[in-house]
């Protein structure tokens, strides 16, 4: 299993972000990617200057997201949904897409839960419970 590191992760969006906007061919993740990235034009700046994205590693801001680490939420959840792993999670977020009539969105409701599972996880010392993330995207798409 790769396990980039976190400065890994800042050139390869960085990365995907300069080759979208060349004449240069995508490859099918980066397509994917870049999908992801034209969402979100306001992480466009940070995504255009990789040294600065390099330099801000280690700076939190409480009052801000951190684009790199919400560009890999959506692209995690676009894979575990191409592969329904955990299973039934393909079939929750189309339910929750369909609800809200929108990917995006139910990107971003799938975050907190998928957020949720992992603080709960890391909380407890146990294993990810995928079936209460799937749940909790469930609970997402079914309420009025």
């Amino acid at each position: 299993m790769i396990q980039p590191s976190q400065a890994d992760v800042r050139r390869f969006f960085c990365g995907v972000y300069a080759k979208a906007r060349s004449p240069a061919p995508l490859e099918p993740m980066e397509m994917l990617v870049s999908q992801w990235i034209d969402e979100h034009p306001e992480y466009h700046s940070e995504l255009a200057d990789v040294d600065a994205a390099l330099t801000k590693m280690h700076q939190v801001d409480p009052n801000r997201e951190n684009p790199f680490l919400h560009l890999s939420m959506h692209l995690s959840i676009s894979e575990q949904c191409s592969i329904d792993q955990p299973r039934g999670i393909r079939q929750a977020v189309e339910l929750l897409t369909h609800r809200l009539n929108s990917l995006h969105d139910a990107h971003h409701r799938a975050m907190d839960c998928l957020g949720r599972m992992i603080f709960e996880s890391q909380r407890s010392g146990r294993m990810p419970d995928g079936e209460s993330y799937i749940a909790c995207v469930q609970r997402n798409a079914t309420q009025d």
